[in-house]
């Protein structure tokens, strides 16, 4: 019997738990959640396991690996879509093969014995067993009633009170023959409790039904977490809990590690110790579990209370009914009552008070002495800064809330003139259009009349800013293409560019003091409701004349262009066509479900157009992402061009199209510099606060992620044009692009991300500086330190979150690693001298 573990949801409901973890990756007992079940199912014989991904897929993967280190195989199945239930099992058929499998949640705690449901699935020569439960409140499963020969005559799916026939619940938990898996449909949303089981009751395929005995949860949201840790900690779950046990006169401690704890310290139930966790004296432990690299002083009392890991306690702090996440600092004297729930990220000041059940969600910082009575969602880690390079991002519905969008509207339209006018669009997200209703609410209210492009590629917005004197500023409403849960609200001043930081900190003050202008009922703004065809007709007018349309048609120029199912599909396709490039067009319309997995999409979408480009002889291919503002370039043989490639081959071109005038380049400080141009004078720098006129100083401005401004036709990074210029260079050049490709010689080039708190990364920077000493050495832009002519190492602090962001070049990869791996050292070394 192989094993399949679904370990795909998002966890929803159970946020800010899941802020950067999938549901399965939560911690109960120290380890994973899901990892508890599969020890089991290890336990019982079965050594293959298929594990359905799909939100934060790497983390899974990452941790359990191949599963060799767990004694068992693991291979991972990642949909491009959601298939429901059923249908991402049906992914899984060729791993299956002839074998019968159970399949069971990633995100559950239960003590049933599996046993019982394999003898019973045997005996009853079973096609479809299911497992069954009794439960006190039905309402969020699904009821069952089967007769007395154990045949499933009747389901419910989350029954109202009034439809309730039965306190029996389907667990989710199956035991299925594979000859099952032919009924399920092929790349269909196709649920089992929904779709399958109805279409094999009709079929007389005999549903089976077995109730299990013992303990079975649904962990679902922050309180029911809770209450498992309660469960377990006080034996009403027959719960295994690893580690060298001790004995204490009034409880047991277990622990991954041997512990010598101060005589004063007390254990009182059952207490839980990670690795690496520090213990002062006076310290009260009551039902407690401790994850790895915890620190606790002197004085503080703990109860029925779970702690992450990376989390530094100080004097005399009291939690009750607490969950606190990884990577928090609380400060002395703190007093929590029961039901905090602290995400990570968070530093909480001395004398802090949490009233009873206060959710804080990531990265928050608590004053000293306040008392937080209600949740803390949209906070004060944005005293400092509530945006990024122009853009306020956060979680849809929860951080960017109506209430929020309508807040920073208010604060960026105190900054305007009564009777100014403003454009604003939006992609096709659900979440966009509801927060940018909301926005149209503050702007409004402060007697701004608004231009509504409704959903509109930025590109076409900036563009529409830039050639209009009547509007003095912008808004872009967007999905984070990476982050599916997450929504970015970006801001334009009058030149179309995300405005400077000066402009930032003049929102957010107004913003955090409330210091809104209301005006009277008859200058309320008005909304210019529009369908973008003019701006859209005025856009593509503009690149029409811009782009040497002769050329590309003389070389008859073939191109494959993936739209992602992003906003470009309105205008994109058209130009192409009036160009006259010969053209195919793939995902040119809005597909939520596909881009809530961005990485499975981008996935698919390189391996088909990649055939496309190689199989009809196209001269190129193009991904255009659902930002509209990004790229990936795929050459004639079909090579989809990494980013760094990218921009080199695009440098390649720019190079050439140079010999008689030479053209100025803007890139950042990270972007590599092994290859020279002739033909180019690249600055690189740090890309912030730049006015129009300064930008308008370089032919192309770039980053190393695919985005390109070229200057001759506006400043902004424009997805659509940059790729009809590349169309139009590479037509120019006579050369095919998978030349170009070959011309680029190989070398290492790497970013990683280190964990750094803000506290370190003053020391960090004079560390570098130190390291730098007697070595060639930059700090235009953090610390850049070169071993030789090619190999160098940057460290730039990141601005907004707590890490380092470390960037490789070297001539070989070998080097590249061992460059790579003595920085990383040096930064852990670092950081315990200055602790």
């Amino acid at each position: 019997m192989k094993a399949v573990v679904m370990a795909g949801g998002f966890g929803t409901r159970i946020q800010p738990l899941t802020h950067s973890r999938p549901k399965p990756m939560l911690p109960i007992i120290n380890r994973p959640m899901m990892q508890h079940t599969m020890m089991t199912l290890r336990d019982l014989g079965i050594s293959e396991f298929i594990v359905l991904l799909y939100f934060k897929p790497e983390i899974i993967q990452d941790y359990f690996g191949d599963g060799s280190d767990f004694g068992i195989k693991i291979t991972y199945v990642v949909p491009d879509d959601d298939y429901g239930t059923a249908g991402a099992v049906k992914l899984a058929q060729e791993y299956i093969g002839d074998d019968n499998f159970i399949v069971i949640s990633g995100d559950l705690v239960t003590d049933f014995d599996f046993r019982e449901l394999f003898e019973f699935h045997k005996q009853k020569k079973s096609k479809l067993s299911i497992g069954l439960t009794s439960v006190e409140n039905p309402l969020q499963f699904g009821v069952v009633i089967a007769n007395e020969d154990n045949v499933i005559e009747k389901f419910l799916e989350k029954p109202s009170w009034g439809e309730v026939f039965s306190d029996t619940i389907n667990t989710g938990i199956y035991i299925i023959e594979p000859e099952i898996l032919n009924y399920i449909p092929n790349s269909e949303n196709f649920d089992f409790a929904k779709n399958l089981f109805p279409m094999l009751m009709s079929r007389d395929v005999a549903l089976m039904g077995y109730n299990l005995e013992g303990y079975w949860r649904d962990v679902g949201n922050p309180e029911s977490y809770r209450e498992v840790y309660d469960d377990i900690l006080n034996s009403k779950v027959n719960f295994k809990i690893s580690g060298i046990k001790k004995e204490y006169p009034e409880g047991v401690l277990y622990s991954d590690e041997e512990y010598t704890l101060n005589h004063s310290v007390k254990i009182l139930g059952t207490v839980v110790l990670g690795r690496g966790v520090k213990i002062k004296e006076g310290v009260k432990l009551n039902n407690v579990v401790i994850a790895d690299n915890v620190a606790i002083a002197s004085g503080c009392t703990i109860s029925n209370s779970v702690i992450w890991e990376d989390v530094k306690i100080k004097k005399n702090v009291k939690l009750d009914n607490a969950v606190i996440c990884n990577n928090n600092i609380i400060d002395k004297n703190v007093t929590a009552k029961a039901g905090l729930i602290l995400a990570e990220g968070c530093e909480v000041g001395e004398l802090a008070t949490f009233e009873h059940d206060v959710t804080i969600w990531p990265n928050k910082k608590i004053e000293p002495a306040s008392i937080v009575s209600h949740n803390l969602v949209w906070g004060s880690r944005y005293k400092n800064s509530i945006f990024e390079n122009g853009t306020v991002s956060g979680k849809s519905n929860v951080e960017l809330s109506c209430e929020m969008a309508t807040k920073l509207a208010e604060a960026f339209a105190a900054q305007l003139l009564v009777g100014t006018k403003v454009v604003v669009g939006r992609d096709h997200n659900k979440s966009s259009r509801m927060i940018k209703r909301a926005f149209l609410g503050g702007l409004l209210s402060a007697g701004i009349d608004v231009l509504d492009l409704k959903s509109t590629p930025p590109s076409v917005l900036r563009y529409t800013l830039a050639n209009n004197p009547d509007l003095i500023g912008g808004a872009h409403f967007k999905q984070d293409v990476f982050n599916p849960t997450d929504s970015e609200i970006t801001l334009f001043n009058e030149e179309a560019i995300r405005i400077d930081s000066n402009s930032a900190k003049s929102i957010e003050k107004a913003f955090f003091t409330e210091k809104f202008r209301r005006v009277d009922f008859s200058h309320i703004g008005e909304i210019n409701e529009t369908l973008h065809h003019q701006e859209c007709h005025s856009y593509k007018s503009a690149v029409e004349k811009k782009i040497d349309q002769n050329i590309i048609k003389c070389g008859a120029f073939k191109v494959a262009v993936d739209l992602m199912h992003g906003s470009t599909a309105d205008i994109f396709p058209n130009i192409l066509n009036d160009i006259g490039v010969e053209n195919i067009i793939l995902n040119a319309y809005h597909d939520e479900h596909k881009l809530s997995n961005f990485a499975a999409l981008k996935k698919r979408s390189q391996e088909n157009i990649s055939k496309i480009v190689s199989g009809l002889n196209f001269n190129m291919g193009v991904m255009i992402y659902p930002n509209a503002q990004s790229i990936s370039l795929v050459a004639d043989d079909g090579e989809v061009l990494d980013m760094i490639k990218g921009l080199l081959a695009v440098l390649h071109l720019l190079n050439m199209h140079a010999k008689d005038e030479r053209k100025r380049v803007f890139l950042p400080s990270w972007a590599p510099d092994i290859v020279n141009f002739e033909n180019l004078d690249i600055q690189r720098g740090r890309y912030a606060d730049f006015k129009a006129a300064k930008l308008r100083e370089y032919a192309l401005i770039a980053t190393v992620d695919g985005n390109f401004a070229f200057t001759d036709f506006g400043i902004s990074r424009d997805a659509m044009y940059a790729s009809l210029k590349i169309m139009e260079m590479l037509s120019c050049s006579h050369l095919k692009l998978s030349d170009i490709s070959k011309m680029i010689k190989n070398f290492y080039y790497k970013e990683e991300r280190i964990s750094c708190t803000q506290a370190l990364k003053g020391k960090m920077m004079r560390k570098f500086l130190e390291d730098a000493k007697g070595k060639k050495s930059s700090s235009e832009d953090g610390v850049k330190i070169w071993e030789n002519e090619t190999d160098w190492v940057l460290m730039i602090p990141d601005q907004y979150n707590e890490h380092l962001n470390l960037y490789i070049q070297a001539s070989s990869d070998e080097s590249g690693e061992n460059l790579l791996e003595s920085y990383t050292q040096k930064i852990q070394k670092y950081a315990k001298e200055v602790m």
